[in-house]
């Protein structure tokens, strides 16, 4: 059975294709390079709402012999996929800009405003079905898009309405300009968020060494070294380290692990794994030492 958020992006996502169709066929015959833009626009966002779709759904399905981890990081390359064809896109519409900008085109303005306004429309009920209120990063992240598709609408109306009432046909690239340099904004943003995820970066918002300090100041710890902090996935902080204590019994290592999982859960990190020791690591080690793709510890 769907869950609320796969409902709510299916039909996102089905209104979003009726409004692709009707700006590409409306551009087209209209000549709007403004209007293609944003059906441009639209596009990619579509394919940032089937991103939302895909996480949606695998994050109700458990992890396996096969995935341990879950199935996170298949939705962060389709997410570094998405941005770079934001980019491309936007590119192919500034570089059509600019020829337009040398040669207008005559465009029919009556046409251009009707299917603006029918998109303008369906993006405002897209944000209606959404919401912005709501836990779901996905389901925020899909209404960011759609938010930015409505803005892209509404400077196509723009156009439209000085092309019918002044004829000025240069505001239409220079429309499709702005828009351009949206995606593009959207497209470096999702690609930045991907790639700090994709290489286990340590997440936005979060200082490894304050962490450290607050650990450290748990009693009984002598040290803390080999110190990992990444994302499983999107909004899901994973974190390890080797914790050195003094010579004490099993039940003691063991409360000190829950308490060190305690601040780790305020923090909003759940995914951790502790190792307690009883010896001393060489100085300076805070962080493991990689060299030729192992990891070497010194003892």
């Amino acid at each position: 059975m769907k869950s609320s958020s796969t409902k709510r992006l299916s039909i996102t996502l089905f209104i979003t294709f009726l409004i692709f169709a009707a700006e590409v066929i409306g551009g087209l015959i209209s000549n709007s390079l403004a209007l293609l833009s944003d059906a441009g626009h639209v596009f990619t966002d579509s394919l940032a709402i089937i991103l939302s779709l895909i996480a949606s759904i695998l994050l109700e399905k458990p992890s396996s012999k096969k995935a341990t981890y879950g199935y996170q990081k298949i939705g962060i390359l389709v997410a570094i996929i998405n941005g770079i064809s934001l980019i491309v896109i936007a590119l192919l519409i500034l570089l059509e800009g600019y020829r337009r900008l040398v040669l207008p085109p005559q465009i029919n303005a009556n046409l251009m405003l009707s299917i603006a306004f029918f998109g303008f429309l369906g993006n405002l009920l897209m944000a209606i079905i959404l919401g912005h209120k709501h836990e779901d990063l996905n389901i925020r992240s899909a209404w960011l898009h759609i938010m930015g598709d409505t803005l892209s609408s509404a400077g196509v109306i723009v156009a439209a309405l000085v092309i019918k009432y002044t004829g000025w046909v240069l505001v239409d690239p220079i429309i499709s300009w702005c828009v351009g340099i949206i995606i593009i904004y959207g497209g470096v943003r999702v690609l930045k968020e991907a790639f700090i995820i994709f290489l286990d970066f340590v997440p936005r918002g979060f200082d490894v060494n304050e962490i450290a300090e607050k650990i450290r100041k748990i009693g009984d710890i002598q040290d803390i070294h080999d110190i990992h902090l990444w994302s499983i996935g999107y909004g899901i902080t994973a974190f390890s380290a080797h914790i050195v204590v003094d010579n004490i019994l099993l039940s003691e290592a063991d409360e000190i692990r829950e308490k060190i999982e305690n601040i780790l859960k305020e923090l909003g990190i759940r995914h951790s794994v502790i190792q307690i020791e009883s010896f001393k690591c060489e100085k300076n080690s805070f962080y493991c030492q990689l060299k030729g793709g192992s990891i070497h510890k010194h003892h």
